[in-house]
């Protein structure tokens, strides 16, 4: 009995003790989001506009559609982007050339946004090779990019991969800080904990020969986010070449895909 009497006693003490805690916090200011791309590819190449939201928010990023937004290159041409709506714009003329250092202006809601990108010159992807090992009885894929790096150090690279005709959402990076001017040999390090690769996948892999900024923003994205190529943009905030605090990436890369089956 006195177990018990102590018991309902210690309850009475802790319930009389408890306290609402209303936590409070600095609520996260919008910020705008710009992701521009020109590559060696025909054009017309775009720029999409949006804002971030709040930590007390959910639901799509909005759209900035009322941007002035401008590409330069250091030939001479510079080319007004068309506003296409859902924060969307559109070259049509401006050409993407290997070597040439790009500049994107853009003026939103009173604030003047600027980013430059230099196009590498294209490294020729020649081939997948696939890597097989037996498992515990099931069978594991690695995926090699064979190409030949220069001799000229400083190369970067980046791997969009689509799995079946299905864009995958990871950030996929190399460079040659470890092994410069020869051919590569480096598996891909891709994050199989959501993918099953088994015999007759098809694999197609996209090889982007990118800056040096770019390619920071892009290795530090893949170790602070799971979303990657057609996954949004992540809220954190990766060093990128954007001024004025925005958040995103502007880049010119060269590109050149390849696909194959798993044996």
């Amino acid at each position: 009995m006195k177990n018990i009497v102590s018991i309902l006693f210690i309850a009475f003490l802790l319930t009389a003790c408890e306290k609402t805690v209303d936590l409070k916090y600095k609520d996260n200011q919008s910020r705008i989001i710009i992701e521009g791309n020109i590559t060696n590819g025909p054009g017309p190449y775009f720029v999409k506009i949006t804002k971030s939201v709040r930590l007390t928010e959910t639901g799509t990023y909005p759209t900035v559609d009322d941007a002035v937004v401008t590409i330069s290159d250091d030939a001479g041409n510079t080319e007004s982007l068309a506003a296409m709506g859902k924060g969307m714009y559109s070259t049509s003329t401006l050409t993407g050339v290997e070597g040439r250092t790009y500049t994107l202006t853009v003026q939103a809601e009173d604030e003047t946004y600027t980013a430059q990108s230099t196009m590498p010159q294209r490294v020729p992807f020649d081939s997948i090779k696939v890597e097989t090992d037996i498992i515990t009885g099931e069978t594991e894929y690695s995926l090699i990019p064979a190409y030949k790096d220069p001799l000229s150090k400083g190369d970067n690279y980046r791997f969009v991969m689509w799995l079946n005709n299905k864009l995958l959402n990871q950030h996929l990076v190399q460079n040659d800080e470890v092994r410069n001017g020869v051919v590569n040999t480096v598996r891909l390090e891709i994050n199989d904990d959501d993918i099953e690769f088994k015999k007759g996948d098809s694999i197609t892999l996209q090889m982007q020969c990118i800056d040096k900024n770019v390619a920071l923003y892009y290795r530090t994205l893949a170790l602070i986010s799971d979303s990657g190529p057609g996954g949004g943009t992540t809220p954190n905030n990766p060093p990128n070449n954007i001024s004025n605090g925005a958040l995103g990436i502007f880049s010119a890369y060269t590109m050149e895909e390849k696909t194959t089956v798993l044996p």
